[in-house]
């Protein structure tokens, strides 16, 4: 029997579904009859059938409380949120100033906490409850020079997805999916190059960046009844991670063999 997911009759909120990995997991619910509701502080110039826009501050908790109850007002019901809104420049950490620090903050660790708080009393309040799902990071559990307030953040959201899965449940599933690096539209011009983005590439086991699709599948799967027990979880879509440093320091011949089967597909 041929397995399916069909969320149609439901409601999706995705922060920051209008481009890169945001739209990739647009993409998966679209595909999968939901209808969706996204935010960002400028309206795009184009969106999908199916998707509803709202200029909206995440890092704003009244503005997230009031954006929520226009969705329910409108919708009736409101079904799966994922926080995906996110981002930091790179830079030292020792320049950021204060207000930077406490940006990067309200936009990676707070933000998803507004949305969150926001929608519990909907779903909690509905026969089937809800499901939110965290965008987290692999920077998370690994350093990230350059970011570092952005992978504290993004820690940070993974306690949180752990501890409000227990204090929600069992009405409410709360989970995390962590992504390795993803080839969004911008990724050549972030890592400074397409030939910078193919070296880096070949640092990932599977030989490739994750394309935002990948992210979006995840997230249909955490959200349907495929994942009914699933809570509490960070589910990792990195390719692998990367590959450990001493195996540079090996016999080429050796490296070879381990790394048989990493080209990309």
């Amino acid at each position: 029997m041929a397995v399916t997911i069909d969320l149609s009759g439901r409601v999706v909120l995705i922060t920051g579904a209008t481009r890169g990995v945001g739209r990739g997991i647009a993409e998966a619910f679209l595909r999968a009859g939901a209808a969706i509701e996204t935010c960002g502080r400028r309206e795009p110039a184009e969106l999908p059938d199916g998707v509803t826009f709202t200029a909206v501050d995440v890092r704003d908790p009244d503005a997230v409380e009031h954006w929520v109850g226009d969705i329910v007002s409108r919708a009736g019901r409101l079904d799966v949120a994922v926080n995906n809104a996110g981002g930091s420049p790179f830079g030292r950490f020792e320049e950021g100033s204060p207000r930077y620090l406490r940006a990067i903050t309200d936009l990676n660790f707070l933000s998803a906490a507004f949305v969150a708080r926001a929608v519990h009393p909907v779903m909690a309040a509905q026969e089937d409850g809800g499901s939110v799902i965290n965008i987290t990071s692999i920077s998370a559990r690994r350093s990230s020079p350059g970011t570092a307030m952005y992978g504290a953040a993004k820690a940070a959201l993974e306690n949180l997805t752990a501890s409000l899965a227990v204090e929600w449940a069992p009405h409410i599933r709360v989970n995390a999916v962590s992504c390795g690096l993803v080839a969004t539209d911008s990724a050549d011009e972030h890592y400074g190059s397409a030939e910078n983005l193919e070296r880096i590439a070949r640092t990932i086991p599977r030989g490739r960046l994750a394309y935002p699709l990948e992210i979006g599948n995840v997230c249909l799967m955490l959200a349907s009844p495929l994942a009914s027990h699933v809570t509490g979880a960070v589910v990792d879509v990195d390719g692998g991670g990367e590959w450990p440093a001493f195996l540079s320091h090996t016999p080429q011949t050796a490296f070879a063999v381990l790394n048989e089967g990493s080209e990309n597909d």
